[in-house]
């Protein structure tokens, strides 16, 4: 019975993605004729499929990973048999992706299929001179690097770094699904990339485990599937949120849902909705029932996971089709619009009203990825603090508070009037740095998340690794070792400054998705560092003595300062190219400038308040001092007191 679930599970997934794309691409038009140039009906059918066959790879490999990762353990055949599943899935992948490549060269091109010189130089003109091309090269070798890693690395914590590379392949396929350039770019690609991986993980750790139940034993799989099940939620509440995002972008009304691109975004959500509730019995029945059951490995029990399969399979291949149908809103690229405005050109969004000091808190632009963090921060963290109420243990309030704002402020920052405008105007975008560095790490860093999980989270002790395992060993590792010793952090936070101003990370900040991305994690990694190094409450190896924090924050805050004033009177512009030619709201030079000033007097408030935190946990320092002493005497008699006298007793006697 087993092994014939484990053929046909994987059997039922392809063939219900297939037809389902199949249908999806005749319903939406996908693949219909061009009316010039057409590839001809083998690429034109070809290429959505070798994207779902992408799709699955990925799928397997991400989820092999993430699954040996989270909830199996290297002691028993249960990993390395993960891993042989992300190995071969990796191998899938590249291949697929090669296909894929080559079949989009083709409706590119158009260039007939032959083996003469002028195919080969077309070929190598696409994969290394055109954009697309490019792309799918870059995913190729990812996969190809990835399968030899997966086979090669079966070191715990080296899989971490290998996981990490298999989402980076992703990426490339993520930037492909709106046109750059195009109105509410970022966001789509955001959407379109969480979607991507969250699906993956979901419906890859499913197919691993059910290649897996011949090396899972009857316990082993029950707990297992209970990991499997809060990771599954996770995933599912991301696709279901960027799914969204993504159909809203695309559909735009209500109206277009009747349109057959909105009739396939309908039937996704009808697969997704019968997820769910796989999802929810899974949760709530059959695991429950499994674990007071003698005999679990009960068939009804998988043939509803190959059921949960061939809907996931539904919902894959109706993602393809959808990527191959024309929308109902035109994707049109800023250069096409006329009379666009060189803001409009630059950014490819909607210029948007003046800014005034209401507007602010008025004008949102969504950052999906910083909304579900914040969303998942507060959840788990609120979720920590019942665990220890539930037990008895006491967790003070204000940490809650603070942690709360904190996540509050990263969102307001990330999503809020601040990120609509930071891209037109420097000053702007410094007001956002400084609130990255150091507005938000003065709120979050006296939450003590480390410590929370610490107490919160249940220890494993089965060989595998939870949130709680992986958070212990990245806070006791080398690296993190260095980068919390005070003087690294500090260094860090006023070096990063002129490294990021005066280099082409600024540029790549500004013009590319993913590099502004980069810049808000780096700024709150940098100022959450520096400002644990001053008042932080986590464990930390090694901590200045409170009369040198108060130096180095001195210290530090004279150099930020500095670098404040420097742009307050300089007089060449930052990225001439893009803010100087937005040729919208102040003017560029003026604007800088106001910059700077905000660098300069912003950060006075965040360092009185951090001197003042040093302060009180100074004095409070003090007082425990004092007090274990007193409570030393008490015990002792005052024993040390008495020997400290009969010491000095007997040196005036010999010296009488």
């Amino acid at each position: 019975m087993l092994r014939l679930v484990r053929i046909i599970g994987p059997a039922v997934l392809l063939l219900a993605a297939l037809l389902s794309t199949l249908a999806g691409l005749a319903i939406g038009g996908g693949a219909a004729a061009q009316a010039l140039a057409d590839p001809g009906a083998v690429v034109r059918w070809g290429l959505p499929i070798a994207k779902l066959l992408v799709n699955v790879g990925a799928a397997g490999m991400i989820g092999g990973l993430v699954l040996s990762l989270f909830a199996l353990s290297p002691k028993e055949r249960e990993f390395n048999a993960a891993l042989d599943v992300a190995a071969a899935s990796a191998a899938f992948f590249t291949v697929a992706s090669a296909l894929t490549g080559f079949f989009t060269m083709l409706q590119v091109t158009n260039v007939p299929l032959s083996f003469d010189d002028r195919f080969s130089a077309t070929a190598g003109q696409f994969f290394t001179q055109i954009a697309i091309g490019q792309s799918w090269l870059i995913t190729t070798l990812i996969g190809a690097t990835l399968t030899v890693l997966c086979f090669a690395v079966r070191n715990h914590t080296a899989l971490i770094f290998v996981t990490i590379l298999s989402v980076v392949a992703l990426v490339p396929m993520a930037q492909q699904g709106h046109a750059a350039g195009a109105s509410g770019h970022n966001a789509a690609v955001t959407a379109l990339g969480l979607h991507i991986a969250f699906a993956a993980v979901w419906l890859g750790g499913l197919l691993t485990i059910i290649l897996l139940r011949k090396q899972l034993g009857d316990k082993r799989l029950i707990t297992v599937l209970a990991r499997y099940s809060s990771v599954a939620l996770v995933c599912f509440i991301v696709v279901a949120v960027s799914g969204y995002v993504s159909a809203a972008l695309r559909v735009g009304t209500l109206e277009n849902l009747l349109t057959p691109y909105g009739l396939l975004v309908l039937a996704k959500v009808a697969a997704l909705l019968v997820l769910g509730c796989f999802g929810v019995l899974q949760r709530r029945f059959f695991i429950e029932r499994m674990q007071q059951s003698a005999s679990p490995t009960r068939p009804w029990f998988w043939w509803l996971v190959v059921g949960e399969l061939g809907f996931m399979g539904v919902a894959s291949g109706v993602a393809v089709a959808l990527a191959k149908s024309a929308t109902p809103v035109a994707q049109v690229v800023a250069t096409e619009i006329p009379a666009a405005t060189p803001a409009q050109i630059l950014t490819g969004d909607p210029l948007p009203p003046p800014l005034t000091f209401a507007r602010y808190f008025t004008e949102w632009n969504i950052d999906l990825a910083w909304v579900l963090f914040c969303a998942f921060g507060i959840f788990f963290y609120l979720v920590g603090v019942w665990r220890l109420r539930r037990r008895g243990d006491s967790w003070p309030v204000y940490r809650t508070v603070l942690w709360v704002l904190g996540m509050i402020a990263l969102f307001y920052i990330t999503s809020g009037g601040v990120n609509v405008y930071q891209k037109y105007l420097f000053s702007t975008h410094m007001l956002a740095h400084m609130a990255l560095t150091m507005l938000v790490p003065v709120l979050l860093v006296p939450g003590a998340p480390v410590t929370l999980a610490m107490r919160a989270i249940r220890k494993r002790k089965d060989g595998s690794r939870g949130a709680r395992e992986w958070i212990l060993l990245a806070v006791h590792s080398k690296p993190a070792s260095i980068l919390a010793n005070p003087l690294v952090a500090a260094g860090m936070f006023v070096g990063s400054l002129w490294v990021f101003y005066y280099t082409p990370l600024f540029r790549w900040a500004m013009v590319d998705h993913i590099g502004h991305e980069w810049m808000t994690v780096h700024f709150l990694i940098t100022g959450f560092l520096f400002v644990q190094s001053l008042i932080g409450i986590d464990p930390v190896p090694y901590r200045l003595p409170y009369p040198f924090r108060l130096l180095l924050l001195l210290g530090t805050m004279a150099f930020h300062a500095f670098f404040g004033l420097a742009i307050m009177t300089g007089t060449g512009l930052f990225l001439a190219d893009w803010y100087g030619a937005m040729g919208w709201g102040a003017d560029a030079l003026v604007d800088q400038q106001a910059g700077g000033g905000i660098a300069w007097s912003v950060g006075e408030l965040p360092t009185i308040a951090l001197a003042i935190a040093v302060a009180i946990q100074w004095g409070r320092s003090d007082e425990k001092e004092t007090k274990r002493l007193d409570r030393n005497a008490d015990r002792t008699g005052d024993a040390e007191l008495n020997a400290y006298n009969a010491r000095l007793a007997g040196l005036a006697a010999r010296d009488r």
